[in-house]
């Protein structure tokens, strides 16, 4: 655990799954929240 803590391309790919997986959350949310308006 301490070795992904200090690798920097560790952290580069969390950072790059978390903005994905934020990304995709907030598209879903819109997408919801259109479809539920448009009723």
């Amino acid at each position: 655990m301490a070795l992904i803590l200090t690798d920097p391309v560790a952290w580069g790919s969390i950072l790059g799954i978390g903005i994905i997986v934020a990304l995709c959350c907030y598209y879903a949310y819109l997408f919801v929240h259109n479809t539920i308006e448009n009723r």
